[in-house]
Order: C-alpha cells, then sequence, then structure tokens
C-alpha cells in the first residue's frame, strides 16, 4: 500500500508476454489469498503501443503461413486497466509520472518496463531506417502483428520473396512465405543456419529441410542493398525490384523480410537516466537503478545477460510478481537468479501450395527441432551424437565433466524432456550410466 493509505498503482509499459503475464500473476495471486497478510492491495494499469490485443509473438509465422488467423494466437486477457494504442513517451522520475502520447499522465507507486525489442535494420543500399513506416515498398520486418498482417496482404502464390537473415526468426519467415506458394531465398551471412542455436550437422539437416520444401538457401552470403524501382516512388522510396547480393548478383524480388536481430528497446529508460548497457540493467529483483522502476523480458539485462525468448520473460514476470506481492516482513526472499532458456520450433508439414521440387524429395511431415546450452563442444569435452539420415532426425549432447551442458534435437524430440530436466536441474549424471543412454527415450531420468 502507498504511503498514503490508498492501493499501490503498479504501472507496465508494454502489452506484450512479459507484460501480461506479470498482470495476470499479479491478479491470480490476490485472487487466490496466497499472498502474505501483510501485502499491500495493487492496482495494475496495462500500456501496450499496439492496438491489437496482445498476442504470442512466437506463433506469428503460423500467421503468416496462414494456419491460424489473428485471433487464435491472442494471449488470455490481461486483467486491471488495459490501455491500447497508447505509447509511453517519458517517465518522470521525481515525480513518479509516466508521460504518454496522447497526452494522458499515469501515476505509479511501481513502475515495470517490459517494452520489448526492436528489429535491427541493417545497414543496406536503399533502405531508409528512420523508422518502420520509412520502408520502401516490398521491404518488410517482421517483429509485430502489422509487421506480419502487412506481409501477408502482399505475397500470391509464386511471389518472389528474399528472407535476409537465416536466425530462429528468418527460418520461420521462410517456411511461411513456402507455405502460402512464394518462390522463397533465404539470404544468411553466418555460415550456417541458426547458429545461436544449433551446431554445423543440426543447421544442414535443417537446411536439407527448408530445401526440399522449396527455399534456396545461401550461406556465407553477404547482401549489400536494395534495388528501387523508383519510377513507382515518386516522391518517397521506390519499390523493390531486386536484392543485391556483395558480390554483384541481383536477386530479383517483389518482397523482401528483414529477419537480422532484435535490439533491446531501451530509449525511454535511456533518457530516464537508469543504467543502460545493451539492455535495461536489472539486479536479483529486477530493479533498474531506480528502486521504484522495474524492467522484464526482452529489454532486461540480467547479470550481463540479454535472453529474447518467450521463456525467460515468463520467468522473470513470475519472479517480478512474487517479489510485489512478497508482503512487508518477505524482506528480499523473492529473488530471480536467471534462466536456463530452450529454444523449440517446429516447422509444419506443407499444406496448401506445393514448392516446386521433386515428389520423392518432400518432406513427410513437420520438422521438430530444440536446442539448449552450449552446442558447442569444448576441448576435454564428451559428444555423444546419433543421426538418423532414413528420418531425418539428428541428435547430439555435450557433456563436460559429470554435468550435461547442452545439446541439440532435430526430426525427433521424444528425449527432450528428460534432457531440459537433467540439464535445468544441473545435477551430477549418475557415473555408471552409459552417456548413450541419454539419447534414449528415458535418456536422464
Amino acid at each position: 500500500m502507498a504511503a498514503d493509505g490508498r492501493a499501490t498503482e503498479i504501472v507496465v509499459i508494454g502489452g506484450g508476454t512479459a507484460g501480461v503475464r506479470l498482470a495476470q500473476r499479479l491478479a491470480a495471486d490476490a485472487a487466490s489469498g496466497t499472498a502474505p497478510a501483510d501485502t499491500p492491495a495493487t492496482t495494475v494499469t496495462l500500456l501496450g503501443e499496439e492496438t491489437h490485443a496482445p498476442y504470442n509473438r512466437v506463433l506469428l509465422g503460423e500467421v503468416l503461413a496462414g494456419r491460424y488467423g489473428p485471433d487464435v494466437i491472442s494471449l488470455p486477457p490481461a486483467p486491471g486497466a488495459v490501455r491500447r494504442g497508447v505509447r509511453a513517451v517519458r517517465i518522470d522520475r521525481a515525480d513518479r509520472l509516466v508521460r504518454c502520447d496522447d497526452g494522458s499522465v499515469v501515476p505509479y507507486d511501481r513502475l515495470v518496463l517490459a517494452t520489448g525489442s526492436n528489429p535491427v535494420l541493417p545497414a543496406l543500399r536503399g533502405l531508409r531506417q528512420a523508422d518502420r513506416h520509412g520502408l520502401p515498398a516490398g521491404v518488410h520486418s517482421f517483429r509485430t502483428m502489422d509487421d506480419c498482417l502487412a506481409l501477408s496482404a502482399e505475397v500470391r502464390p509464386g511471389t518472389r520473396a528474399v528472407v535476409i537473415g537465416g536466425g530462429l526468426l528468418g527460418v520461420s519467415a521462410a517456411r511461411a512465405l513456402a507455405e502460402r506458394g512464394a518462390q522463397v531465398v533465404l539470404a544468411q551471412q553466418g555460415e550456417y543456419l541458426m547458429e545461436r542455436q544449433l551446431d554445423r550437422s543440426g543447421s544442414l539437416l535443417l537446411r536439407r529441410h527448408l530445401e526440399s520444401w522449396g527455399v534456396e538457401v545461401h550461406t556465407e552470403c553477404r547482401v549489400r542493398g536494395l534495388v528501387l524501382d523508383e519510377s513507382e516512388g515518386d516522391p518517397g522510396p521506390g519499390r523493390l525490384a531486386a536484392v543485391e547480393l556483395a558480390d554483384g548478383f541481383r536477386l530479383d524480388a517483389e518482397l523482401t523480410v528483414l529477419a537480422c536481430g532484435v535490439r533491446p528497446r531501451t530509449g525511454l529508460a535511456r533518457a530516464a537516466g537508469l543504467d543502460v548497457r545493451r539492455g535495461i540493467v536489472v539486479d536479483d529483483e529486477l530493479r533498474t537503478s531506480d528502486p521504484y522502476i522495474h524492467a522484464i523480458g526482452d529489454c532486461a539485462e540480467h547479470g550481463d545477460r540479454l535472453y529474447g525468448l518467450a521463456g525467460a520473460a515468463i520467468e522473470q514476470a513470475d519472479a517480478l510478481a512474487r517479489s510485489l506481492t512478497a508482503g512487508r516482513t518477505a524482506g528480499r526472499a523473492a529473488r530471480y537468479t536467471g534462466t536456463r532458456a530452450l529454444t523449440r520450433l517446429t516447422l509444419a508439414a506443407l499444406g496448401g501450395h506445393e514448392p516446386q521440387v521433386p515428389p520423392t524429395d518432400r518432406p513427410s511431415g513437420p520438422l521438430d527441432l530444440a536446442a539448449f546450452g552450449e552446442t558447442t563442444p569444448l576441448p576435454g569435452d564428451d559428444v555423444v551424437q546419433l543421426t538418423d539420415a532414413t528420418r531425418g532426425a539428428y541428435r547430439k549432447v555435450v557433456v563436460r565433466g559429470d554435468r550435461l551442458v547442452g545439446g541439440v534435437l532435430l526430426g525427433d524430440l521424444t528425449t527432450i524432456g528428460a534432457l531440459a530436466r537433467t540439464w535445468e536441474d544441473d545435477e551430477p549424471l549418475p557415473p555408471t550410466t552409459p552417456l548413450l543412454h541419454l539419447l534414449t527415450p528415458d535418456g536422464g531420468s
């Protein structure tokens, strides 16, 4: 409760996974009566910049593919006062006020920044980078529902599309466009796809799957710029005509998707004078350098680490909810110590438009993949891997001393539950258990 006896006003800036989860947990704790008796009463106001109802960003690829409608991926409604289409423009720390672009002023006792991240716009010739609205016609980022719907409105069977970036987002976008019947080229600057999650062998298997679905994949491929048809762009930028590679080769393109990573949204925090490095710096109670302001999700940097994953956002929201409802006598009991993040992705089997590849080369079903921890071994590590070329499956684990430190699974995830538990628990492996046992259906249990 605030010093004057009124309920504590908690304001959350951000209507994504982290912000909505926090509001839900605060409401659930209050309704269940599990909070300590001395827990102060709270009211929650959530400010969401997007006009859409909060949604699961991980499933945007399914919306682009036409498998789901936008309403299907909506998150459960956030309790409390939810204001959509409102952008916070300034934090007044002295008076504890949030000033919004519509002229409104929202007071807070505790402020939570769940501002997420923005897509990285690469330094390409022909690309305006001032803001997302300055992109040439036919060029799209792929981060929000508006991005997804705008891209979806332009793609047609046979549309020539180039996806720039071969990470998790780029792979999802390329797969979704192929599902819509587009002729897709995926250009990845690095040596292999999904370098942050997969090892070389796993990436090669993923590449074979994408190619069998009709996606043309180029790795170690640097894009120099965009070629625009200026005749269609008077007075603004013209429409996309091609993508130019560093070697001068041009890929004809009607659509380009920029999937070059994300960057935490820290501008609001930086302008308010908070400690910002790569993200908004928080401690184990997810507090910023201002004790009345917290940060969670993609924008938060904890222990010198940015997560950028939904699992970490949820764990941080849960931890902060416990901290905010711990009661006056609980002291510093509720703490966040980090997330052991596991990445999962399902690339659904083709339905609808068929790619122009021989029928015998087409995959028979979806491709599931999972990756966790350190997938590249260090000298002295033990590595166990199994490859099933017939089924298109690959499994690998890395063991350091008596600990499981990482793994990659593609095509066959029957062991992922036990492996994930073993990794998350970080307990010594039984000395008498053969390491190959980790890759059997009951591995690690």
